[in-house]
């Protein structure tokens, strides 16, 4: 499958143009776009530009309500719950962390809950709200349906991400992941590219291991059984016990304090969203001591598993968040990998919206 390299600042102003076609304000779009397009910067293709097509699907579907108002049910000085009345995931996620950021810098912690909304992008970028301001923070989101849970062959969870990041020299720590093998993204990935899945990713709809992307993408949507392995795979062995927690876990942090929908529930199509619920937590650690202290303690040890022994053949030991800070400043300056499917998906969207995606757009 071909890659095109393009301007990052030239696909930025063209989804700010497109958001607001869909009928979001400047800033609105501004929003959407930073939290899609950071994604692509990471080098995170599966939750990019590529679920542009997805949200003008579900834009256009009533999936999502670009006139939605974010509602406040139940708030305390560290605390809150928002209705994102089926409005843009990008949106309330942004509200959500900066009033978690408010609180925590107020109070020492702030944890904002938030359900009725929809896909809200890479879970890092809320984390990273937090941790630019000097907080530890965290986010979770649950999403439709597409983990197996451990002895099942019925998606019951959702890929339920996980993000933590907090302040560090040199690199700030940010972990971002999955309690999937992969992300459903990736999956779609493969299928654009035309390519088999790798073993010990997924379930057909007989429990059984599957090579196929239709045996996700197309089978799970229509209940047909099959679905995303756990973290660990499909085994007790491996872990996948462990993955399955974690999933559940963020079902609890997310649909449960909210009184949301479980990822059982959360819907792919409809007229009310989808029901995607999130959780954000900001923590201001100086209410555990000296601000410095920590986080020179925590950078130390960070530099110690750089420097500590690499197995034979390995050259480099990562900590999380450095591999997405070096693609960041590497896509900024030499343009970011674009699938042709991708693109030709976009252009697709233009003409809809009688925009000339040349006029914007040219590869590198």
């Amino acid at each position: 499958m071909a890659y095109s390299k393009v301007k990052y600042e030239d696909i930025k102003k063209l989804c700010n143009l497109v958001f607001k076609r869909f009928g979001f304000n400047e800033k609105e779009s501004e929003t959407i776009t930073d939290v899609l397009l950071l994604s692509d910067l990471y080098g995170i293709e599966s939750h990019g530009i590529q679920r542009l097509v997805k949200y003008y699907s579900e834009i256009k579907g009533g999936l999502i309500n670009i006139n939605s108002e974010i509602k406040i049910v139940k708030e305390t000085p560290v605390s809150a719950v928002l209705d994102a009345q089926a409005g843009m995931g990008q949106l309330v996620g942004e509200k959500a962390m900066n009033m978690a950021i408010e609180k925590a810098e107020t109070s020492g912690i702030g944890m904002v809950v938030v359900r009725n909304s929809n896909h809200y992008g890479i879970a890092g970028y809320y984390a990273r709200m937090a941790e630019k301001k000097g907080l530890l923070g965290i986010s979770m989101t649950n999403s439709p349906a597409v983990i197996v849970p451990t002895f099942g062959k019925e998606a019951m969870l959702g890929t339920n991400p996980i993000a933590i990041s907090m302040p560090a020299e040199p690199y700030p720590f940010l972990l971002d992941m999955s309690t999937s093998v992969v992300t459903r993204g990736k999956i779609e990935v493969y299928n654009k590219r035309q390519e088999p899945l790798p073993l010990g990713l997924g379930l057909n709809s007989e429990g059984e291991d599957t090579t196929d992307p239709g045996d996700i993408l197309y089978n799970v949507p229509r209940k047909l059984g099959g679905g995303l392995l756990p973290l660990g795979g499909s085994k007790e062995l491996t872990g996948g016990h462990k993955g399955y927690g974690f999933a559940l876990a963020v079902e609890m942090f997310t649909a449960i304090l909210s009184g949301g929908f479980t990822g059982n529930y959360v819907h792919l199509d409809g007229s009310d969203g989808s029901g995607t619920c999130h959780s954000f937590f900001a923590v201001n650690y100086g209410i555990f001591g000296d601000k410095k202290s920590i986080e020179d303690s925590f950078s130390k040890y960070l530099n110690e598993l750089r420097d500590s022994k690499k197995a034979k053949g390995a050259v480099r030991i990562y900590t999380h968040g450095e591999k997405e800070i070096e693609a960041y400043n590497d896509k900024m300056k030499n343009g970011v990998s674009m699938n042709d499917i991708t693109l030709k998906e976009i252009n697709d969207i233009c003409e809809y919206f009688d925009i000339q995606m040349s006029d914007y757009i040219s590869k590198i």
